[in-house]
């Protein structure tokens, strides 16, 4: 499963996400991420390196629960909220009537958005409230015959023939439980805010796994039927987009938009295909290759992907790394290190190939550009090599053996939109920290 980070990875910040509604001036929210000083689990003992470090590791569960062999599934226009926990974006939303607020992981990588209910007979242990459906009036479990509960998934009817959904990720983490309907609402700080009844969830009375116990489910808004993204789509019209701040700029905001805010659009802007694939989940692109300064490398296809070469990398704002092919990643690390002039050193931490000692901050990167089936798009140099250690710094595009992942460091200072409509993504560099 993927514990996103809706939409991005700000390493270390305290941004804020405003909720724009079709109707509304607009409602404003917090994002924080888990590393940051304002979150509750910021630890002053731990030094840029060790949140970097855990950021790491933590996008390496993540690219495991996006292989395909391993997650089992069983079972207007506004901005929306998220904060991060444990490597995770946590968005406040609330549900039913009257309203009843929970903090849930948003994530890319699934579809359904379910929360702890009660009674929960089997879960892990939640600091917060549990939603208790008896006290919501606009609750209604859904029957066996509804279209959506075919589309979670793995289902089961009970003796009263309501919906019955089951899901499982790849880290063995799951839940279970009544798939229901009911109203959720999008508030701010402000006081406004904006609700869309009959929303379709998982009411989950039995679930466990990796879950923090700051989180009261997961907020899925990845690309199938259950997908926020999706059920919303008649007030988003099936769009959204995000802005990216630098990681050394950990006050400044960062944004992600739905509806008509999520356009992108103006000179300079690149798009490529959004290709389906199953799952539908995730957000496939085809990827052509990867230029080293005026050396491009052309993307071959292993014999084995050769009948199904579209769709061959994820775009993931919840990944911290970019995760590229084994044979592809060596060719593209050699061609870096003809043209890098430093000293190459070994990671003390073992978490990165291609790592460099650079003297007095001196250290130039070429410019490395990513190129999709119409879009090129050259990587940003502040994060594509990142300080590990005092003095050293490592290339953060690293080699898979399964899966490839764009990750988030390779999407910093870009404002990128999704189009689920016209099955697109498109990129306009931006300076994210002006962004509005």
């Amino acid at each position: 499963m993927a514990f996103s980070n809706f939409l991005l990875t700000l390493l270390f910040s305290c941004s804020v996400i405003s909720l724009i509604d079709a109707i509304s001036n607009g409602i404003t929210v917090d994002l924080i991420h888990r590393d940051s000083s304002c979150s509750p689990f910021y630890n002053p003992d731990n030094t840029r390196f060790d949140r970097l470090k855990n950021a790491v590791h933590r996008s390496l569960s993540r690219k495991e629960s996006f292989n395909p062999t391993s997650i089992s599934t069983k079972a207007g226009s506004f901005k929306s909220p998220i904060q991060s926990n444990g490597g995770e974006y946590l968005m406040k939303i609330s549900l039913g009537t009257p309203s009843f607020e929970i903090l849930a992981i948003a994530d890319t990588g699934s579809d359904l958005l379910w929360t702890q209910c009660k009674p929960c007979t089997d879960c892990y242990k939640q600091i917060a409230p549990l939603f208790d459906p008896k006290n919501s009036s606009s609750y209604r479990d859904l029957s066996c015959q509804s279209q959506l509960c075919t589309a979670v998934g793995s289902s089961s009817c009970n003796s009263k023939n309501s919906c019955q959904y089951t899901v499982s990720y790849g880290d063995n983490s799951y839940s279970y439980g009544d798939l229901a309907a009911d109203t959720i609402t999008f508030q701010s700080s402000a006081g406004k805010s904006v609700s869309f009844p009959k929303t379709v969830f998982g009411c989950g009375h039995e679930n466990g796994g990796t879950f923090n116990e700051t989180g009261s489910g997961i907020i899925g808004l990845g690309g199938g039927a259950l997908s926020i993204v999706n059920q919303l789509s008649t007030s988003t019209g099936g769009a959204f987009s995000y802005c990216l701040t630098q990681i050394d700029e950990p006050n400044v905001t960062s944004k992600i938009s739905f509806g008509s805010n999520a356009l992108v659009s103006g000179p300079n802007v690149v798009s490529t295909p959004l290709i389906k694939k199953s799952p539908d989940t995730y957000y496939y692109l085809k990827l052509e290759g990867v230029s080293v300064g005026t050396n491009k490398i052309v993307y071959k296809p292993l014999k084995s992907e050769a009948l199904d070469d579209q769709g061959n990398i994820i775009i993931d704002s919840g990944t911290t790394l970019t995760y590229l092919p084994e044979q592809f990643y060596q060719q593209l690390e050699s061609s870096l290190v003809k043209v890098i002039k430093g000293k190459r050193v070994t990671d003390p931490q073992g978490l990165f190939n291609l790592c460099y000692q650079v003297n007095g901050g001196n250290f130039s990167p070429p410019t490395i550009v990513a190129h999709f089936t119409g879009a090129d798009v050259e990587l940003p140099s502040t994060s594509t090599f990142l300080e590990v250690e005092v003095g050293i710094v490592c290339l953060t595009l690293v080699p898979s053996q399964d899966l490839a992942i764009f990750g988030n460091l390779s999407q910093m200072n870009y404002l990128i939109g999704y189009d689920l409509v016209k099955n697109k993504v498109s990129f306009k560099q931006t300076d994210c920290s002006k962004a509005t």
